[in-house]
């Protein structure tokens, strides 16, 4: 049976973000079925949403929308409806719990989210880390992360490092490579939390042998063969065994997953830390 599909029409003032994050989660939940994305950032006059509504009414579907003006959000509903286009205020319903267990009205802000404050260059700063000190580099530095990564190659310690810095965690990574001694800085470290990476061999070697295809690279290397590659995999877990790192098993896990492990991770040793002065 092949899929369906249907349009889904997200429109924001500010970037859209929100309104992806939800509406693929839902999305998610329905098999068979996948959406036509038509993402409107930055809608923020009526001229703007003017266009909008035509292209909706060109390919009606369902309508999501991030709109803190409530007479855009007005027009944008009755739009909707003379095209027979449901839609929905994805953040009226937690704006209307928020305003009852608060007892207050919400100060509409178009994309207030994303203000130049502390927290927003705290994320910068930490991106700023996590680029230098990827895959080894800076190991002088490594006492300054939040959070150190290590893994075989492949074990998606890089994409991690990124999504957690872009979280405002710095978030170093260092590759284990059998026979190449690691940083020695690593022995000495108490401040930031270091997390093995592993996966099983069968994973690893259907990414590196992707990696390899997509540079043109001879394919027959040991880099990809299946009894090294659990050799490493199994050197790895000796080594984070020894030291007393914990792990977390990357195979079926999304990189948003991994982080989320990692900084429940993270809580536990920041506690421990401040307890122990």
């Amino acid at each position: 049976m092949g899929r369906s599909y249907f349009h889904l029409h997200l429109v924001s003032d500010s970037t859209g973000e929100t309104l992806i994050a939800a509406s693929r989660a839902a999305s998610a939940q329905y098999q068979g079925v996948a959406s036509i994305e038509h993402v409107y950032p930055l809608v923020r006059t009526p001229a703007q949403l003017d266009r909008v509504i035509a292209e909706i009414e060109n390919a009606p579907g369902i309508v999501l929308f991030t709109l803190v003006d409530s007479d855009l959000s007005k027009r944008l509903e009755d739009g909707c409806a003379a095209s027979g286009s449901p839609c929905l205020s994805v953040l009226g319903p937690i704006l209307t719990l928020f305003r009852s267990y608060l007892g207050q009205n919400s100060t509409p802000r178009a994309g207030a989210q994303h203000m130049l404050n502390a927290d927003y260059f705290k994320r910068i700063d930490a991106l700023n880390f996590s680029m230098l000190s990827d895959d080894g580099q800076a190991p002088e530095n490594l006492d300054h992360a939040d959070i150190v990564l290590l893994g075989v190659s492949r074990t998606s310690k890089t994409p991690t490092s990124i999504y957690l810095a872009n979280r405002g965690y710095k978030t170093a990574n260092v590759p284990f490579v059998p026979h190449v001694p690691l940083p020695s800085t690593l022995d000495h470290l108490r401040r930031p939390l270091i997390v093995g990476l592993i996966a099983s061999a069968d994973r690893i070697v259907q990414i590196r042998q992707n990696r390899l295809l997509s540079l043109n690279a001879d394919s027959e290397t040991e880099y990809v063969d299946r009894t090294a590659v659990a050799e490493e995999l199994a050197a790895s877990r000796r080594l984070f065994a020894e030291r007393s790192w914990p792990t977390i098993d990357v195979t079926r896990r999304s990189i948003e997953e991994t982080a989320a492990a990692v900084l429940d991770l993270y809580r536990a040793h920041r506690l421990k830390f401040i307890a122990d002065g």
